[in-house]
């Protein structure tokens, strides 16, 4: 733990300074204990901290470790993507060039480069269907809403643990004010659509008790999985506002 190691904050999700999600990069993660990285990410008090270590298999470039204050994740979306660009800027080289391909619990993840842009496969979902019952009521109950608010609801994991609920309307989401008390466990996500025509088509907040995180200012790997579930009735392309109440108010695709 004592000696130096190469070390990055990066912002994710936002073209301006402040307002994306930050992400820790420790970019030499070798013989770091499970409970060394734990600490540092505790240290470090973001969302997710990461550590960069040497692949376990030829087709990848290299492996992540992805941690919260309180417990490590299989994948996880911003984090890929601020270590990617971490990795390149320390002189990571791929081996396919313009395609980076990153090991981590969840599986081989593809990070394309496009210029200056950098975009992942989202790992398919390792559990989908609606939510059961009593886990539906206590998401409601925390949320202070009830069943008929709730025009459907999935489970959304590709690793985090991830489920969501889609309300009317992205004003019904952005005036939640859960009390989080009553699912401390919980990874849950709320959706809901702009009117026809606006800049975005839906507001998405992400909740991650379970992690220790309150509220993710900009989700990459909820609005991955949650595009999982669209893909039927959404466009192909389309944008998701997130971020409003912690001041992270940039788009994601």
């Amino acid at each position: 733990m004592t000696r130096p190691r190469a070390f990055m904050q990066v912002d994710v999700f936002s073209h301006t300074p402040y307002r994306g999600n930050p992400v820790a990069v420790v970019l030499d993660g070798t013989d770091l204990t499970d409970d060394q990285m734990q600490q540092v990410a505790r240290w470090t008090n973001l969302t997710e901290t990461t550590f960069v270590l040497p692949p376990t298999t030829p087709d990848a470039d290299y492996r992540l470790r992805i941690f919260t204050p309180t417990r490590e994740l299989p994948f996880a979306g911003h984090p890929t993507l601020g270590s990617a660009h971490a990795w390149l800027e320390n002189g990571g080289i791929p081996h396919t060039p313009d395609l980076i391909i990153q090991e981590c619990t969840a599986g081989l993840i593809k990070v394309r480069r496009d210029a200056s842009t950098l975009a992942f496969a989202s790992p398919p979902l390792i559990r989908d269907g609606p939510i059961d019952e009593p886990y539906l009521t206590e998401i409601i109950t925390a949320f202070g809403i009830t069943h008929d608010d709730v025009l459907a609801h999935q489970w959304v994991d590709n690793g985090p643990g991830w489920a969501v609920i889609r309300l009317r309307t992205a004003a019904e989401v952005l005036a939640l004010t859960p009390d989080l008390s009553h699912i401390p466990t919980a990874m849950i996500g709320a959706l809901g659509a702009y009117p026809t025509g606006s800049e975005h088509a839906y507001e998405l907040r992400t909740f991650a008790p379970g992690a220790g995180v309150p509220e993710d200012p900009i989700c990459g790997s909820m609005t991955a999985a949650i595009a999982h579930w669209l893909t039927p009735t959404a466009p192909t392309t389309y944008k998701v506002s997130q971020g409003h109440h912690l001041h992270a108010q940039a788009p994601s695709k």
